[in-house]
Order: structure tokens, then C-alpha cells, then sequence
């Protein structure tokens, strides 16, 4: 992967949010830099300089901050609430021999086999987690699925990666699927495939009066002794 062309950066004598928030507002991205046991510096570098280096795949860049030319790998990239703003990014500092593991989105193309026989593509995960040379990471894997055929799926270790590439998500992690559509029913199509609930019949007698033993019989009221009168 070809390094981007060196960009200028400042260092950031203040941070917090209004800092951040003065610094997007003239056209610059607040940023950190950290890593090869250095301390984290807080920098800023242009809006529209970055943003032309990372529309065309770049991650990893050059940087000339103040003094020091450094070679960084963005780690991270924040985006405000609509996902439309960059409000700060995350650099590492990197040795261009050096091995390291980022994130890398897939891109699936091709109109899969199991369309024409009435399936549908369905994408489950866009990103593999990989590991490979600093100066190998690729901007994107794209991946054809014409060949898919109807309930075909594709998992993260049938993806065929570059060269000197290294697999480090699940192996099995399931990618796209191509499978039969299924339509929605209708409230009468799911109640007629209800099952019908059969009708319990109470019966209800009613005790004779005064009662009956087991033989038939009835029993004679028993009177209420009377009252004696003193």
C-alpha cells in the first residue's frame, strides 16, 4: 500500500472540547499520536489535506509535526452523531517494517448464481480484522459473489487475501449468505394455519335438594330441633 504524501501538522498547546470544537470550525482536526513508547502528543492537521489522503484508501501517512517527520497509521477515526463530520482521529506511530493488526473493509460484487432461482444476498459482516506488514495493508478486499448458489454462505476463511496477509478474525464468522426469500404473511394466512381449539363442554348438575347418596336414595330434611320452654 502506497503512503500517502507528507502532510503538515501542529502541535495542540490546549486541549478540551472547546478547543476541539475552535479548531473544526477553522477547517482543522484535532488528533493524538501515540505509541513506540513515547509519550501521546496532541496535534491538529487540516480538514480538506486529510480528508483527500483517506477518500483515496491511505492509512498510513507521513507526517512532518514541528520538527519530526513521522510515519503514522490511523487507528481511528470519530465521527460526529450523522456520521457526515470527523471530530478527531487516533494516529499510531509505525516502523515501516514493523507488523501490525487493523481492520479492513470488504466488498462484496457480483450478481450471486441463487438470485435467478429466487434468493436474495444477505451481507452479515463488512470488515475483517487482519495482520500484516505496515506497508501491505490493503485499502480493501473485494470479494465476487457470483458463484453463490442458493443457500450458499460464505464464512471470513473462504476470503482469499493478498499476499503476506494474515487472517485474525474467527475463521468461521459468517460473511454473506445467499438464500430463499421469504414473504411476509398476511394476519388471515396466520390465523387459517392456526390450529383450532376444540370446545370444552362444563356440565353443570345441579344437587338435587336435600341431596342423594350413592344408592338413589334421598335423605329427609333433619328438622331443626325446637326450643324447650323453661
Amino acid at each position: 500500500m502506497a503512503k500517502s504524501q507528507k502532510l503538515e501538522a501542529e502541535v495542540r498547546q490546549h486541549r478540551g472540547s472547546g478547543d476541539s470544537a475552535r479548531l473544526r470550525k477553522g477547517g482543522r482536526i484535532p488528533a493524538v499520536v501515540y505509541g513506540h513508547q513515547k509519550e501521546p502528543v496532541a496535534i491538529s492537521l487540516d480538514a480538506h489535506a486529510f480528508l483527500e489522503q483517506l477518500h483515496h484508501g491511505h492509512r498510513l501517512m507521513d507526517f512532518q509535526i514541528g520538527k519530526d517527520a513521522e510515519t503514522l497509521l490511523i487507528k481511528d477515526v470519530q465521527y460526529d452523531h450523522l456520521g457526515k463530520e470527523i471530530i478527531h482521529v487516533d494516529f499510531m506511530r509505525v516502523d515501516v517494517t514493523e507488523t501490525v493488526t487493523v481492520t479492513i473493509p470488504v466488498e462484496f460484487k457480483g450478481t450471486a448464481k441463487g438470485t435467478h432461482e429466487g434468493g436474495m444476498v444477505e451481507v452479515h459482516a463488512d470488515q475483517l480484522e487482519i495482520e500484516c506488514r505496515v506497508t501491505d495493508i490493503p485499502e480493501k478486499i473485494t470479494v465476487s459473489v457470483k458463484e453463490m448458489d442458493l443457500e450458499d454462505a460464505m464464512h471470513a476463511k473462504d476470503i482469499q487475501l493478498p499476499e503476506g496477509v494474515k487472517l485474525i478474525s474467527p475463521p468461521e464468522m459468517l460473511m454473506v449468505t445467499c438464500h430463499e426469500v421469504v414473504e411476509a404473511k398476511t394476519t388471515e394466512e396466520l390465523e387459517a394455519e392456526m390450529p383450532a381449539v376444540p370446545e370444552v363442554i362444563t356440565e353443570v348438575k345441579e344437587e338435587a335438594e336435600g341431596g342423594e347418596e350413592a344408592g338413589g336414595a334421598k335423605q329427609p330434611k333433619e328438622k331443626p330441633p325446637k326450643e324447650k320452654k323453661e
